[in-house]
């Protein structure tokens, strides 16, 4: 049925790409038929340097010319397809970009939307009385640690100086008694004991009587009397 009423259905348009790529296929179809005539450039000149002059080199000078001709024919061809194709691409370039400036701008206003809803509940005025209250609870806060840091019975003109030369002056004035240092403390004092020629009386005696030579005492000469 189709075949004799046709169809409303219409081929859908194409697209840029397939624009570029149906021209990218053809120009590589035309670089193909130039690698051809290159090729058969070649023979012919090789044919040529081989031949002397005469009618048959004239004759395959002409096949020649003629392939060199449709060699410069396809470039221009293919040099056309290459330069449409480029100008394609960058017409889809610019279409995307556009795009995505687009998708940036939509994106913009509607974070500008969002914002100006924000900042309708947003309050300045608040914010500040806030933040003077925040200042006046920190002062307070730091008058009760210095309340509480404060010394007692302490006159607060006392001159580091002058604590410093009463501190000199005390000088041998402080008396540490021994008792008040802990037994732990306290340096291990050994005292040396007594020699035993000190401490028994015998040898002291002894070495107060005087020896002769031999190792005896020797006894208090009395005076003699006169008969």
């Amino acid at each position: 049925m189709n075949r004799l009423f046709g169809t409303n259905k219409r081929a859908p348009k194409p697209t840029l790409n397939d624009a570029i790529s149906s021209t990218d296929v053809r120009a590589d179809a035309v670089e193909v038929k130039i690698r051809k005539l290159d090729a058969e450039l070649t023979r012919y000149r090789d044919q040529m340097k081989k031949m002397r002059e005469g009618p048959a080199k004239k004759s395959v000078q002409q096949k020649a010319l003629r392939v060199l001709k449709q060699r410069k024919l396809y470039e221009a061809q293919r040099d056309n397809l290459q330069q449409q194709s480029f100008n394609m691409e960058q017409a889809q370039m610019t279409t995307e970009n556009l795009r995505n400036v687009m998708a940036t701008v939509d994106a913009m206003q509607t974070a500008n939307k969002e914002m100006k809803k924000q900042y309708k509940n947003v309050n300045l005025d608040k914010i500040d009385q806030l933040q003077d209250e925040m200042e006046d609870l920190i002062e307070q806060a730091n008058e009760v640690q210095e309340s509480l840091g404060r010394s007692y019975n302490l006159p607060d003109d006392i001159d580091e100086d002058d604590l410093e030369a009463e501190l000199d002056a005390l000088g041998d004035e402080l008396n540490f008694e021994e008792e008040d240092v802990p037994s732990y403390l306290q340096e291990d004092v050994t005292e040396e004991l007594p020699k035993a020629s000190e401490t028994d009386p015998t040898k002291q005696q002894k070495s107060d009587v005087q020896l002769d030579e031999f190792g005896l005492p020797i006894a208090a000469q009395a005076p003699m009397k006169a008969s």
